[in-house]
C-alpha cells in the first residue's frame, strides 16, 4: 500500500508539473516590435498574429514563432565594426560597361513582411538577399559606364539597382522587402588610376564650362546683332514711308502746278522763272517794271512781302 500510494504521489506531482508547465506556455504575448505566426504540427498559419497577449495549445501541438518588424541592413563590399571599417576588396571589384575596374559598397536596407515565406521557403534568406544584391550590383555595374559610377549617374545607378534586386526578391519568395538601396563609396582600385581620373575629370569639366562661356559670349553678340538688325530694319522701314509720303506730296505738288500750268501757261511759266531766281539769286532784290511810258514806273516785291531784303 505504502508502494502504491508513493506512486501515486509521484504520478500526481508529474501530472501537476506538467499542468503547470502547460498554463504557462499556453499564453504568449506579441510586442508591438514583433511579428508572429503560429505553427500547429510544423504547418505554419499564414496569418500574422496582432500584438497583445494570446492563446496556443501547448507544445508540441502548437508553437510560435517571433520575427522581428525593424529594417535591417546588409552591407555589400565592406563591413563594419564598433571601431573600424573594413573592406571586402574581393565582393567590391567589378568591371564596368566600358571595361574599367572599379570598387564599389552597397548598403541595403529591408524587412521581413511575409514570415512564413522568410522562415520556410529557404533555408537561409539572408545568404539570398546577399546573393541578389551582389548580381543586382554587378549587373548594374556592368552595364555602366565608369563616368557615370563616378560621377553625376550614381543616383540613376541606385535606383536601377533597387528596382533589379526588388524583382530578384519578389522572385525567390523569401518573404523580404526592400526598402532602399544605397550606393557607399565608388573608387577606383589604386590612387594613381584615381588621380589620372580625376585629371580627366576636372579637364572635362574645365572644358565644359569654356564651351559654356564661349556659347554664352555667342549668344550675347547674336542677340546684339538682331537687335541691331531690328533696329536698321525699323528706321529703314520708317525712312521708306517717309520717301513714299514725301514723293506723294511732290507728285501732288507736281500735279497742282501742271493744272495751273494747263489753264494759264505764261503767268505759270513765270513763276517758276521767279521762283528759280529767287532760289538762286537769294540776295537779290526783285521789282516789277513798267516802261510803256516815259517814265519808268517799279514796284519792289520785297516791299509787298513786309519788308527789303
Amino acid at each position: 500500500m505504502g508502494n502504491r500510494k508513493l506512486i501515486s504521489s509521484f504520478f500526481g506531482v508529474i501530472a501537476l508539473v506538467i499542468i503547470v508547465i502547460s498554463a504557462f506556455t499556453c499564453w504568449y504575448t506579441v510586442d508591438q516590435s514583433e511579428q508572429a505566426i503560429l505553427i500547429t504540427l510544423g504547418n505554419p498559419d499564414p496569418s500574422i498574429i496582432p500584438a497583445g497577449l494570446h492563446f496556443k495549445l501547448p507544445y508540441p501541438i502548437q508553437q510560435v514563432k517571433k520575427l522581428s518588424r525593424e529594417t535591417f541592413s546588409l552591407t555589400f563590399g565592406y563591413e563594419e565594426t564598433r571601431d573600424s571599417f573594413i573592406q571586402h576588396e574581393k565582393d567590391a571589384k567589378m568591371v564596368t560597361g566600358d571595361e574599367n575596374i572599379i570598387l564599389a559598397d552597397l548598403e541595403v536596407q529591408w524587412r521581413i513582411t511575409d514570415p512564413v515565406a522568410y522562415l520556410y521557403n529557404t533555408s537561409d534568406p539572408q545568404r539570398v538577399l546577399y546573393n541578389a544584391t551582389s548580381a543586382s550590383l554587378r549587373g548594374v555595374i556592368g552595364s555602366s559606364s565608369v563616368d557615370d559610377a563616378l560621377t553625376d549617374g550614381r543616383s540613376t545607378i541606385m535606383n536601377d539597382i533597387r528596382d533589379l534586386l526588388t524583382e530578384m526578391v519578389n522572385m525567390y519568395n523569401v518573404g523580404i522587402t526592400i526598402v532602399n538601396v544605397n550606393l557607399q563609396d565608388v573608387d577606383l582600385p589604386n590612387e594613381e588610376v584615381s588621380l589620372a581620373f580625376r585629371k580627366v575629370t576636372d579637364a572635362r569639366e574645365e572644358r565644359n564650362t569654356k564651351i559654356n562661356q564661349a556659347n554664352r559670349y555667342r549668344n550675347e553678340k547674336v542677340n546684339v546683332a538682331l537687335g541691331e538688325k531690328e533696329a536698321i530694319i525699323s528706321r529703314a522701314e520708317g525712312q521708306k514711308i517717309e520717301r513714299i509720303e514725301g514723293a506723294r506730296g511732290d507728285v501732288a505738288k507736281f500735279n497742282a502746278i501742271h493744272k495751273e500750268y494747263a489753264n494759264n501757261p505764261n503767268i505759270t511759266k513765270q513763276r517758276l522763272i521767279l521762283e528759280v531766281l529767287e532760289e538762286i539769286l537769294p540776295g537779290a532784290q526783285i521789282y516789277i517794271m513798267e516802261d510803256s511810258s516815259s517814265t519808268v514806273k517799279y514796284l519792289p516785291i520785297d516791299a509787298t512781302r513786309g519788308g527789303a531784303r
